[in-house]
């Protein structure tokens, strides 16, 4: 068994990853429904793939009543 490395990954792969769109996305944030982006350097963000993986595994759940 391998330990997966935590990464962080940019809006446009959350994008394709979510199928949200990016006003869809900070939305939710903002509402505390998607998970915080992290700063990065001062003109850049990334979100932990972890965090990305855990919400698409909630709506899937959520959506087969589990």
């Amino acid at each position: 068994m391998t330990d997966k490395k935590e990464r962080f990954i940019k809006l446009d792969e959350v994008i394709y990853r979510t199928g949200l769109k990016t006003t869809s996305i900070y939305t939710l944030m903002n509402q505390g429904r998607f998970p915080k982006n992290i700063k990065l350097t001062n003109d850049r963000v990334g979100w932990l793939e972890s965090d990305i993986d855990r919400w698409i595994d909630e709506r899937i759940k959520a959506s087969i009543g589990n």
